[in-house]
């Protein structure tokens, strides 16, 4: 389970144009939002490293925070909703948290881990991953850090889906049970297409095509006793 709490002091910001959060950047703080249950949302700014070092910890992204604005002494229980980061970088660039009460439940995304090697595989089959996060629905103490799923029983053409996964108390899985989560397949053959042969071709084993005459030679000449090739002559008188 995710069940740690961790404390994360942050700090009041301005929210008009993107002047200000972009200095903050370049001053090692990250721009964001906590919004609360009916409460006007505060517009905060948190140290990227204290950012690192929360998700970084044992509840990952799932953490319930306990989040204490610069000049207050009550913390706000949050979880982080949504956050962006730098395509190229990879630097978080912003984060919302959302307030939350620890008796009420809430819905999150769970990644979900694979676990073992599939014999399948062992025979030569790929192992793919179908989908990589589950929706659950628990306690905000009762979220999982992540969901493991064993596959080393998976034959070729074998799937598990989100019914394969094992239930935990308090925890509702609210995908579709036959939402599938990994396979084992045959791996893609690629097959070279034939080379087509024209009808009238077609040659005799061992037959050689014969050379083509070159363009403007001229015809053979008629047999004898034959009509003369080319524009037709006078009759004899």
């Amino acid at each position: 389970m995710a069940g740690e709490r961790v404390k994360l002091e942050v700090r009041e910001r301005e929210t008009r144009g993107t002047r200000p959060s972009r200095r903050l950047r370049q001053q090692g703080l990250i721009p964001g939002v906590l919004y609360g249950q009916g409460k006007a949302p505060h517009a905060i700014c948190v140290p990227e490293r204290e950012l690192r070092r929360v998700f970084t910890g044992a509840g990952g992204l799932h953490a319930i925070l306990d989040v204490v604005l610069e000049g207050q002494t009550t913390p706000h229980h949050a979880v982080l909703k949504e956050y962006q980061q730098d395509p190229i970088r990879g630097r978080l660039t912003h984060v919302d948290f959302h307030e939350v009460r620890l008796d009420r439940p809430i819905q999150a995304q769970v990644a979900v881990q694979l676990v073992g090697e599939p014999a399948g595989v062992k025979e030569g089959g790929v192992l793919s991953q179908v989908n990589r996060e589950v929706n659950v629905e628990a306690l905000p103490m009762e979220i999982p850090e992540h969901l493991e799923l064993d596959v080393s029983g998976m034959a070729i053409g074998d799937s598990l889906r989100v019914a394969d996964l094992n239930a935990i108390e308090g925890v509702t899985f609210l995908d579709d049970a036959e939402t599938v989560l990994a396979n084992v397949t045959l791996p893609t053959q690629i097959v070279e297409p034939e080379e087509e042969v024209e009808e009238g071709e077609e040659l005799a084993e061992g037959e050689e095509a014969a050379p083509e005459a070159p363009e403007g030679a001229a015809e053979a000449p008629a047999e004898p006793g034959g009509e003369a090739a080319g524009e037709p002559g006078t009759a004899p008188g």
